[in-house]
């Protein structure tokens, strides 16, 4: 391997073990470490690489750093720098879905998660508000979010989510009119990368349709649904817990949100709740079934995104162009958030609604909004609160 790539892997592992904060967070941090120190990229192919992710389905910032790894050094580099950035989030997300079972398993009460319930639903409210206030800026855009959120409020099949994405990106791709008109030259496609992650879909349904085994499901499961997921890790939670905890029942309520809590003070992809969630999900199969779950279902919702993101970046430059591609950007964002805000709600009805629970959310809420304190401290802080006094 060359050497100039063996730094940029090094880079790569130090921002996995230092981005916390979110896509956003983590596309400042490759700004400063692979666009001004290393100069990998130039700025204008990072802020374009990142645009381009934004509209595919998957984890924004995972897509965007393999892109950089594609772009240094083609695809062999991009599928390494993939494995380095989800690994140590992943690793400690599984250890968690384990000692979670461990406790559970052995009767000792799960009281230390108190505090961080109720603050999980404020992160939740907190991306909610994020999200909203930067990509919803028009009345339909408004509209489309107060609908989704009504629709995946009280329609909670799986299928609503993707089918409400799909729509709102069709209503507002109608207006493609209004978009600049821009010089576009022929497309060269290639497909590999495209059926590929078609094969991929259509052999997981038909495996885990006619096998029934546990670990092919959750496979397809999270394939899917990393297929069909925009918007980000904050977008995946009302998904996850819908089809998880409430269809699936493979956790409860108080493991999902305890998971959910702990991945937002953890630097790498939020996505890395999926590798808890499938760990949990095969606790009938002891701890080396445990360990494949999380290992299945981490490399199922990160796939599908790989693929797309080959797939798509070697054309990205026209495809880019098309008024259609620009316009549905705004319908599938405010269906995003939507969904988001849906999340909040629907994750605080399970928590006992005392002023002492909703005061957390809003102090959570609070503090994200108008102080600097980090997110990890945040959580640290709940559960550090919550061993000291278990209730």
């Amino acid at each position: 391997m060359r050497p100039r790539n063996i730094i940029f892997l090094k880079d790569v592992a130090s921002l996995s073990l230092t981005a916390f904060g979110g896509p956003q967070a983590h596309i400042a941090m490759m700004l400063r470490l692979m666009v001004e120190k290393r100069n990998y990229i130039s700025e204008k192919e990072l802020m374009e690489l990142n645009a381009l992710c934004q509209i595919l389905p998957g984890p924004s910032s995972t897509q965007t750093i393999t892109a950089i790894g594609f772009k240094v050094g083609g695809p062999n580099l991009a599928y390494l720098t993939l494995l380095v950035w989800i690994a140590p989030a992943a690793i400690i997300m599984i250890a968690a879905g384990l000692i979670m079972s461990f406790l559970e398993g052995k009767g000792a009460p799960l009281g230390f998660t108190r505090f961080i319930q109720p603050m999980a639903v404020g992160f939740v409210a907190f991306a909610a508000w994020r999200i909203s206030s930067k990509v919803v800026y028009t009345k339909g855009g408004i509209v489309i979010m107060v609908v989704s959120a009504i629709l995946a409020f009280f329609f909670r099949s799986p299928w609503v989510f993707p089918l409400l994405l799909l729509a709102g990106g069709s209503l507002t791709a109608l207006r493609f009119q209004k978009q600049p008109v821009l010089e576009k030259k022929p497309m060269k496609v290639e497909w590999a990368n495209f059926l590929l992650f078609l094969g991929v879909l259509i052999a997981a349904a038909l495996l885990g349709r006619y096998t029934q085994l546990r670990a092919v499901l959750l496979f397809e499961n999270f394939y899917r649904n990393g297929s069909l997921i925009f918007g980000g890790g904050q977008v995946l939670v009302p998904v996850m817990y819908t089809e998880f905890v409430e269809f699936k029942k493979y956790l409860n309520f108080k493991e999902f949100m305890s998971g959910f809590a702990l991945v937002q003070a953890l630097p790498g992809p939020v996505f890395s709740f999926c590798s808890y969630i499938g760990t949990l999900a095969m606790r009938p199969y002891g701890w080396g079934g445990q360990i494949l779950g999380g290992v299945v279902s981490t490399i199922a919702i990160f796939l599908p995104g790989t693929f797309l993101i080959f797939f798509v970046i070697r054309f990205w430059e026209e495809l880019r162009k098309y008024r259609v591609i620009q316009a549905s950007l705004e319908g599938i964002n405010a269906v995003g958030s939507g969904m988001v805000c849906a999340a909040a709600i629907m994750l605080y009805h399970p928590i006992e609604n005392t002023p002492y629970n909703f005061g957390l959310v809003v102090l959570t809420f609070s503090l994200l909004l108008w102080t600097k304190i980090p997110a990890p401290a945040l959580i640290l802080t709940g559960l550090a609160a919550g061993l000291l006094f278990p209730g």
